[in-house]
């Protein structure tokens, strides 16, 4: 269990830089797209070490487990937009981060022990199910202009490539034949480029608070309740409570933040001159 705590911590932390390197290319301004912008692809490169670190943890933790320990990037978040950029929250909105992290910090502390690992077909129908009502949803919400509405999508299939990563069948050592005839590899595939498309979308619309909010939140819960139903993962006994308290809590904490405002495009921290 100590291997997939260090390596969910360190996702934690490299999803949180990416995020922030990417929210600067979605508002530098520049006229290229954003697909070409150097910060841009920096972010996506650690994104895919920090995706690595999270495949690692997997393989030794329950998936709400893992996921509400990545969530902790709402609070590093927060704090590193206020550090670089200036950009306070509002208080509702200070208290809405606090809650999101009480509230997966209690979802992570509900988990049991080792993950269950006998998987049938039936998880691979349901992943292909959602991956299709996810495209869909992501193109009816494309154009919207508020930003939450991709967040949520943003979660779900990021939250998607960890269910998918559970659901794959590893044989002992690399076996990319293996890999190859799972559906699941195919998966993790469509759900990453479903959450990182519309992840992007949405840094373009709204504050890298509430967006790594919204979208953190909702990569912990909606996965952590399908491993619970679909893929056996144990909650500790006697915190059924706990867990559904955290899971409330959070939830609250990201309806507010779904409504923050968002600061102007192109909005940096001021220097302040030296007083002479």
């Amino acid at each position: 269990m100590l291997t997939g705590l260090l390596f969910a911590l360190c996702a934690m932390v490299l999803n949180c830089g990416a995020g922030l390197l990417q929210s600067a290319a979605a508002n530098d301004g520049s006229p290229r797209h954003l697909v070409l912008r150097p910060f841009y692809l920096a972010g996506l490169l650690i994104d895919g070490v920090g995706w690595a670190c999270t495949v690692v943890a997997l393989r030794h933790l329950p998936v709400f487990a893992v996921q509400a320990l990545i969530g902790g990037a709402i609070a590093l978040t927060a704090v590193a937009t206020w550090l670089l950029y200036g950009v306070r929250l509002r208080v509702i909105d200070r208290v809405a981060v606090g809650a999101c992290v009480l509230g997966l910090a209690a979802v992570a502390a509900s988990a049991g022990g080792e993950a269950a690992s006998d998987l049938t077909g039936v998880v691979s129908v349901v992943l292909g199910a959602a991956v299709a009502v996810l495209a869909v949803a992501a193109i009816a919400v494309w154009r919207l202009a508020a930003a939450w509405p991709l967040s949520l999508i943003a979660g779900l299939g990021f939250g998607g490539t960890s269910l998918s990563v559970r659901a794959l069948r590893t044989p002992d050592g690399f076996d990319v034949a293996a890999l190859a005839v799972q559906p699941a590899t195919y998966l993790i595939a469509l759900f990453w480029i479903i959450g990182i498309s519309t992840y992007s979308r949405a840094l373009v619309l709204g504050s890298l608070s509430s967006v790594t909010a919204v979208f953190a939140t909702t990569e912990v819960l909606a996965p952590g309740l399908v491993g619970i139903v679909l893929l056996g993962d144990p909650v500790r006994p006697g915190w059924w409570i706990p867990l559904g308290a955290g899971l409330a809590v959070a939830v609250a904490g990201v309806v507010v933040l779904a409504n923050a405002p968002a600061p102007p495009v192109g909005h940096r921290r001021r220097r302040r001159r030296p007083v002479r």
